[in-house]
């Protein structure tokens, strides 16, 4: 039987953050493409991609297949979406197929990645330690 270490969090993790406030967990994931400004959100059940990283990844409408359901904003308002589409995601040495719903709205980040996502690729979060963790060890800051 392969037993996979604990993954757990240290006050070793928290060496170079600030801990003066409960701010959001933004990370970097890094696949076919280094996506930076990704906010980690274990309240959202959706994958999220804003324009500035539909734009980035040179999608087009083609790309899309629709989606029908509304999407409630963190403010409490219904976003219009343009679509979504399934594309791999690689953290580590994992890579997962995520879908992402993409939406024509303003955001400093260019993505959320939500539960889905951490479920499926056996992740940890902790917004104390602003980091990610992923089995068996690999870990983004």
């Amino acid at each position: 039987m392969n037993i996979l270490p604990a993954l757990s969090f240290s006050e070793e993790d928290k060496i170079r953050t600030t801990q003066l406030y409960d701010d959001a967990l933004v990370v970097t994931l890094i696949g076919g493409y280094d996506v930076k400004r990704v906010m980690v959100d274990q309240g959202s059940s959706a994958e999220i991609m804003y324009p500035d990283l539909y734009k980035w990844l040179n999608l087009k409408p083609e790309d899309l297949t629709a989606y029908d359901s509304p999407l409630i904003s963190f403010n409490g308002k219904v976003v219009i979406t343009k679509g979504h589409i399934r594309l791999p995601m690689q953290t580590g040495s994992e890579v997962v197929e995520v879908n992402f719903i993409v939406v024509d709205a303003y955001s400093p980040c260019i993505a959320i990645m939500a539960r889905p996502c951490l479920h499926a690729l056996g992740a940890v979060s902790s917004t104390l330690h602003l980091k990610v963790k992923y089995p068996p060890g690999d870990h983004i800051e």
